[in-house]
């Protein structure tokens, strides 16, 4: 199963309407233009999916509409993150039953927890479900690392636990978990969780990444991974400059859920850009930034 999950797998934002509530027109607009743009796979119910900001049968309606709309056409990954236990096992169950192909998880937030307790927390999760699980090291929005040493522990004793998004401001933390793990467990998927480390981690040995950017310049981050697949890394250098230039769209507004929104319906994707409150939808000011950026790119 593992195989699947190599590539391009988007994050894909929620789309809602003024009240916070889901659009489907407009999530199915988006889930189209995803794989219209031959993403591999993708992501619903991530950091950029605002799962933070949704109820629970929230969540569950956006993972049942999506899966029920992309229909199989490519994998779909469902982020289940919650703080306790429990109710994370409870959501996975829910993707599962909904035709999930696996689910993402996001360590604990709030509380700070032992090594002990996150290895067991996970472990947990991947013995309750029977799909892929996921890891998802955040530690700039958690305010804790997983840790190398329960990362490598889960890899070698979990075997559900099938891969990792790495989103850390350091590649020399991805690279790390590459040489741990992959001398006793190769097919332990590595995603680049930051956009601009997705070339590095490719060289790095991982195996994709799962870039917000392609929900708005889907040739740049799909191009480097075929570029890197085909060994032309003259033409995968010159992308990953490209998506260089974007960096600075992550810093515009936090949470950064309104300014993907703006930047795909400026390129052309009809969507409302409204957002979950707490989260503010960007104002014209900020809006125009965005312009500006995704001008020093080609579209």
């Amino acid at each position: 199963m593992s195989n699947v999950f190599k590539g391009i797998f988007p994050p894909v934002p929620t789309i809602v309407d003024n009240h916070g509530e889901l659009d489907r027109a407009g999530m199915a607009t988006m889930i189209d233009h995803v794989i219209n743009n031959r993403a591999d796979g993708m992501l619903i119910l991530g950091s950029g999916g605002e799962f933070s900001h949704f109820s629970t049968e929230q969540r569950k309606q956006i993972a049942e509409f999506s899966l029920q709309y992309v229909a199989g056409r490519v994998p779909v990954l469902i982020g289940i993150a919650c703080a306790s236990t429990a109710e994370t096992i409870q959501l996975g169950e829910h993707a599962q039953n909904a035709g999930a192909t696996g689910v993402l998880v996001v360590n604990p937030y709030y509380a700070k927890l032992s090594d002990d307790a996150r290895f067991t927390h996970y472990k947990r999760i991947a013995e309750a479900l029977s799909i892929p699980v996921f890891l998802y090291n955040f530690p700039e929005l958690t305010g804790q690392d997983i840790g190398l040493d329960v990362i490598t522990r889960l890899a070698r004793e979990v075997p559900n636990i099938v891969g990792i998004k790495d989103t850390i401001d350091n590649i020399s933390h991805t690279r790390e978990i590459i040489n741990r793990v992959h001398p006793f467990r190769p097919e332990f998927i590595v995603f680049s969780g930051y956009d601009e480390y997705l070339l590095d981690t490719l060289l790095l040995g991982g195996h994709g990444g799962i870039p917000a950017t392609f929900n708005f310049a889907p040739h740049i981050t799909r191009g480097i991974y075929q570029a890197f697949i085909r060994e032309a890394l003259t033409t995968a250098k010159a992308l990953q400059q490209q998506l260089a230039t974007l960096s600075p769209l992550y810093a515009l507004e936090q949470p950064f859920f309104g300014v993907i929104k703006t930047a795909i319906k400026l390129t052309g994707v009809d969507i409302s850009t409204a957002v979950v409150p707490p989260a503010l939808p960007l104002n014209e000011e900020k809006t125009a930034l965005v312009r500006n950026i995704l001008a020093r790119i080609t579209l």
